[in-house]
C-alpha cells in the first residue's frame, strides 16, 4: 500500500513540475519587442557571419587573375607585361574574353565548369530537393575550390583557379566529353578532361599535360588542393551536421574518418579515395593509383543552429603529385551524387563503407540484415508501413530471448523469500551467505545473470537500428501521417520559443515512444524489483529502477525530438509489441505455480556442479578457513 503511495506521490510530483516549468517557460517568454530586437540582432549576426564568409571566401578562393588577362592579346605592350607575371602561360591569356562557364549535364546531373581555374564551379542534383523545395546544389556560390600548385622553370609559382583554361566540348559514344586545356602554346598545354556518361553521378576526369616538360618544375612541390564547404541541406542543420563527415579509403581496405563533431585533421599514405559525406549527399574524389600522402582536415562550421544556417562543416585535402617524365599523369573520378548504399555499390569501389553502419558486427547486421530487408519491403508497402512490419518481424524473431528473460525473472521472484531467509540466517557471515545463495541456485535450476543475457543478445540489433535509420535514404522525403518527412522530425507545433536540447517544436512520434518507453519499463522494472533481493552493502536498486522509470522517457522526449521520425516510430511500435509479448508471456504461457513446482523438483535431483561453479565454492570456502583462522589468532 505504501509503495503505490508513494508512486502516486512521485507521479503527482513529476506533473506538478512539469506544470512549474510551463508556467516559467510561459511567463519568462520574450516580449514583443524583445522578440523583435532579438530577430534584429540576429539578422545582424546573420549579415555579419556573411561578410566573414565572404572574406573568408576572397582570402581563400578570389584569385587575382584579372592581372593575368589582356583586353587585346595584339597589344605587345600587354603581352610582355603578361610573360612577365607567368611566363609561358601567358599564351593563355588569349581565352580570357572567352564565355566564363561551360555546361555539362545528364539526366541525373547539371554541372558548370569554369574557364577561370578549369575546375567545377556548379554542381545540381536534378532529382532531388531540399527541405524548402529548393534544388540541391553540392556547389555553388563559389563554396568549392580545385586548384594545383606548381613551379615553373623560370621560378614562378603559378596556381591554376588563376589561370584560364579554353574549353572544348564533345562527344565519345554518347558520352559529354570537355577538355579544358591551360596552353602554353596550340601543341603544349595542361588538360582537364570530364566524361560524363548517360545517367550518372560518376565523372571520369584526367589532369595530364602534353610538352610541359621543362616548363614546369619537377624539384619544386606539386600540390593538389580540394576544398569544400557542405551546404545545409535539410531541415535541421544540427541533425544533418552529425553526419556530415569526412570518410577515406587507404591502404587497399581501410576505411577512416575525421572528427565527427569538432575539428580534425589527419595525414594518410596510400589513399584511394576521398568523400566529402553531407549526410544524404556526397562528394568524392577517386584515384586509380593511389595518392602516396594526403593532408586532410575539418572544421565543424556549425556551433549554433539559430545563427549558423548555411553550412555545416569545411572540408580541406592537400595531395603531393609527382610528374611523370616531366609531365602531369593522374586519372581520377569525380561522385557527385546521393549518399545511397544501393547506387554507391554499383561502382564496386568499396563506396558505400562511407556511410556510418556501425563498426564491427552492428555495421554487419545491417548490411546483411536491415538493409536487404527493408530494400525488399519498402519494394512493395508505403516507406511507414515498412518500418512498422519490419519492427514487428525483428521484435517476432527476439520474442524467445524476451521468453528467457521473463521465465528467469519469475524464477527469482519465486525464490526471492528463500533468498532473503538466508540472507537473514547468515547476516554476520557474507561469505557463508553467499555460498548458501549459489548452492539454493544451482539446485532450483536458476541463473540470476540469465536475467542479464538477453538484454546482451538485444544490444547489437538495438544498436544496428539506431545506425540504420538516420542513415537510410531510402526515407528521406517519404511521408508517414503527419510526418512529411521519416529522415528529419515530425512537427505537430510550433513553439514561440526556443528549449535548449529541444528545440523551437513539438514532434509528436518522440512523445509516443516516450509513453510506450514508460509503460514497458514500468511492466519490466516492477518485476525485476520483485524479484530481486535487497541485498546489505549494496545500492537501493528499486529506487534506483524508479527514477529510471521517469528518467528514461524524458530522454526520449528531448533528445529525439530533433532525430528522424522514422527512428522514433521504430522504438514507438518496436515498444508497443514489446509490452504486448510480455503480456502474452505472463499471461498465457507462463505459470507461476508450475514453474515453482519444477523448482522443487529441481530441488530433490542431485546437482552435478560445473568446473566453474566447482572452483568458485572451492575459493569460497578457503577464503572462509582463512576468516576463521584470523579470528582464532585473535
Amino acid at each position: 500500500m505504501e509503495e503505490k503511495k508513494f508512486d502516486l506521490n512521485s507521479i503527482i510530483g513529476f506533473v506538478l513540475i512539469f506544470g512549474i516549468l510551463l508556467w516559467m517557460l510561459y511567463n519568462n517568454q520574450p516580449t514583443p519587442e524583445e522578440l523583435e530586437a532579438q530577430e534584429k540582432a540576429k539578422q545582424e549576426q546573420v549579415e555579419a557571419e556573411k561578410k566573414a564568409n565572404e572574406a573568408e571566401e576572397a582570402e581563400t578562393f578570389v584569385t587575382t587573375s584579372e592581372d593575368y588577362s589582356i583586353s587585346n592579346p595584339q597589344d605587345s605592350l600587354q603581352m610582355a607585361e603578361l610573360q612577365n607575371k607567368i611566363g609561358a602561360f601567358a599564351y593563355s591569356a588569349n581565352t580570357a574574353n572567352s564565355d566564363k562557364e561551360t555546361i555539362l549535364e545528364n539526366e541525373v546531373l547539371y554541372l558548370k565548369v569554369n574557364n577561370k581555374g578549369g575546375y567545377i564551379s556548379e554542381v545540381k542534383l536534378k532529382k532531388f530537393t531540399k527541405y524548402d523545395s529548393l534544388p540541391v546544389y553540392l556547389i555553388k556560390d563559389q563554396n568549392s575550390i580545385f586548384n594545383i600548385k606548381f613551379g615553373t622553370s623560370d621560378n614562378r609559382t603559378l596556381n591554376t583557379q588563376d589561370l584560364y583554361f579554353q574549353p572544348t566540348l564533345s562527344q565519345n559514344n554518347g558520352n559529354q566529353v570537355l577538355s579544358m586545356k591551360l596552353k602554353v602554346s596550340e601543341t603544349r598545354f595542361l588538360e582537364y578532361r570530364y566524361e560524363l556518361k548517360p545517367n550518372d553521378y560518376m565523372l571520369d576526369f584526367s589532369v595530364k599535360s602534353q610538352g610541359l616538360e621543362g616548363v614546369v618544375n619537377g624539384s619544386q612541390d606539386i600540390v593538389l588542393d580540394w576544398k569544400l564547404k557542405g551546404r545545409r541541406q535539410a531541415k535541421s542543420i544540427s541533425y544533418e551536421n552529425r553526419y556530415t563527415r569526412l570518410t577515406y579509403k587507404y591502404e587497399d581496405d581501410k576505411i577512416d574518418k575525421l572528427g565527427q563533431m569538432g575539428d580534425d585533421e589527419e595525414t594518410e599514405v596510400d589513399v584511394r579515395w576521398l568523400s566529402f559525406r553531407q549526410h544524404f549527399f556526397s562528394s568524392i574524389l577517386l584515384t586509380d593509383k593511389p595518392f602516396k600522402t594526403a593532408n586532410l582536415k575539418s572544421v565543424n562550421l556549425m556551433n549554433d543552429e539559430e545563427v549558423d544556417t548555411l553550412y555545416t562543416k569545411s572540408y580541406a585535402v592537400s595531395i603531393p603529385l609527382e610528374l611523370d617524365g616531366g609531365e602531369f599523369n593522374e586519372s581520377l573520378n569525380m561522385y557527385y551524387g546521393p549518399t545511397d548504399s544501393q547506387v554507391l555499390k554499383k561502382y564496386k569501389r568499396d563506396l558505400e563503407e562511407s556511410i556510418p553502419f556501425g563498426w564491427g558486427i552492428f555495421g554487419w547486421i545491417n548490411k546483411a540484415v536491415f538493409i536487404p530487408l527493408f530494400g525488399f519491403l519498402s519494394s512493395f508497402l508505403p516507406y511507414g508501413i515498412a518500418i512498422i512490419v519490419m519492427t514487428i518481424l525483428v521484435r517476432l524473431v527476439l520474442s524467445p530471448v524476451l521468453y528467457k528473460s521473463y521465465l528467469s525473472q519469475a524464477k527469482m521472484k519465486i525464490l526471492k523469500p528463500e533468498i532473503a531467509e538466508i540472507a537473514t540466517k547468515y547476516k554476520d557471515n557474507a561469505m557463508k551467505k553467499q555460498q548458501e545463495t549459489m548452492a539454493l541456485y544451482n539446485k532450483a535450476g536458476a541463473n540470476p545473470m540469465s536475467g542479464c543475457l538477453p538484454a546482451l543478445v538485444q544490444l547489437p540489433v538495438f544498436y544496428a537500428l539506431f545506425m540504420f535509420f538516420p542513415t537510410a535514404f531510402e526515407l528521406r522525403q517519404k511521408s508517414f501521417l503527419w510526418a512529411d518527412d521519416l529522415s528529419s522530425y515530425d512537427v505537430v507545433a510550433e513553439l514561440p520559443f526556443h528549449i535548449p536540447f529541444y528545440g523551437d517544436h513539438v514532434s509528436l512520434f518522440p512523445i509516443l515512444a516516450a509513453v510506450a518507453i514508460f509503460f514497458y519499463m514500468k511492466m519490466t522494472t516492477g518485476q525485476q524489483m520483485a524479484s530481486q533481493p535487497t541485498q546489505e552493502g549494496m545500492p537501493d536498486m528499486a529506487k534506483m529502477m524508479k527514477w529510471m522509470i521517469y528518467f528514461s522517457p524524458l530522454m526520449m522526449l528531448v533528445f529525439f525530438n530533433n532525430y528522424a521520425a522514422g527512428l522514433s516510430l521504430y522504438y514507438f511500435i518496436s515498444n508497443l509489441i514489446t509490452i504486448g509479448i510480455m503480456l502474452v508471456i505472463k499471461n498465457y504461457i507462463l505459470d507461476e505455480d508450475k514453474i515453482h513446482a519444477q523448482i522443487q523438483e529441481n530441488k530433490k535431483k542431485p546437482k552435478k556442479q560445473g568446473k566453474f561453479a566447482k572452483k568458485m565454492q572451492e575459493m569460497m570456502e578457503k577464503a572462509e578457513e582463512q576468516k576463521r583462522m584470523q579470528q582464532r589468532k585473535k
